[in-house]
């Protein structure tokens, strides 16, 4: 395991101590299968892998992982391919924007405070009321950028 991915299980760990939460072996191994996936874990990808391990793993198991960790800020579902990624930064689990890599499937996240001001005082004016935001940019990483179009730098 990397020193980012071992980081982002030690932060889950601590999280979930301060919240009084339980992260049990499965809750782990699903967060653990999901940091492994830069790019994004689609669910049934989750449950063949935890099947592979355990094969009793169910649908509803995967689901029910994914929740938790959905709720708790560890995780966050990419909308738009239907996938998850393991949230950098739990704190701000409310307010990030992703930055998604169309080539490589990198998925970066982004917490743009202001922007987020921004989109909440526009719905206001509105007068709509935001109760969940995903912000969800696709286009091409620095790396993949630079390597489609080398003289551009």
């Amino acid at each position: 395991m990397s020193l980012e991915h071992e980081k982002l299980m030690a932060e889950a760990d601590t999280l979930c101590l301060r919240k009084g939460l339980r992260l049990t072996p499965t809750r782990r191994r699903v967060l653990e299968l999901i940091v492994h996936s830069p790019g994004g874990a689609k669910a049934y990808d989750l449950l063949d892998a935890l099947t592979a391990e355990n094969p009793s793993a169910r649908p509803p198991t995967i689901y029910r992982a994914i929740d938790f960790l959905l709720s708790n800020g560890l995780i966050h579902r990419i909308e738009s391919l239907n996938a998850y990624v393991s949230c950098a930064c739990p704190e701000h689990a409310q307010a990030y924007q992703l930055l998604i890599c169309k080539d490589c499937g990198k998925v970066q996240e982004l917490h743009e405070e202001s922007l987020d001001h921004q989109l909440d005082a526009a719905a206001a004016r509105q007068g709509f009321y935001v109760e969940k935001k995903t912000i969800e940019v696709h286009g091409l990483c620095q790396q993949c950028h630079v390597t489609q179009h080398p003289t551009s730098h």
